[in-house]
């Protein structure tokens, strides 16, 4: 059985990638294989990533197949909350005024910053040793 995706998105936070598929469905979601539940099983990672859908009323008329990769919980929890928010603006360019009122457009700019050469870490120096 194929499944026939409405469309296919990206979303990004920190080191974590999200790849959100969308196809009509009941609301089930599905995260490299594994059931949404088990795979985010925060109530506050699972809300803040379905909140999308419900300030757009999509709520259990789409199901998500969702490829992560990279990061940790909250990274992903971001990663897959901003690849669904620009899904539902591309089946539908009229959601856009509320997800951006909502805060959900913008990605997360911030990264880990890069480690500098002679130094410990990206801005930790060697201890000074007077002797």
């Amino acid at each position: 059985m194929t499944t026939t995706y409405l469309t296919t998105t990206t979303g990004r936070r920190k080191r974590s990638v999200a790849r959100v598929r969308i196809s009509s469905g009941t609301g089930v979601v599905t995260v490299n294989g594994r059931a949404f539940d088990d795979y985010f099983p925060s109530a506050t990672h699972r809300n803040a990533i379905t909140e999308p859908m419900r300030i757009t009323d999509c709520d259990g008329t789409y199901d998500l197949s969702v490829t992560m990769d990279g990061g940790g919980q909250s990274g992903q929890a971001g990663a897959l909350r901003h690849g669904l928010t620009r899904a539902l603006m591309e089946l539908d360019p009229e959601r856009r005024g509320v997800l951006k009122a909502a805060g959900f457009v913008t990605r997360d700019p911030r990264k880990k910053e890069s480690k500098k050469a002679g130094l410990k870490k990206a801005r930790k120096a060697p201890q000074y040793s007077k002797r």
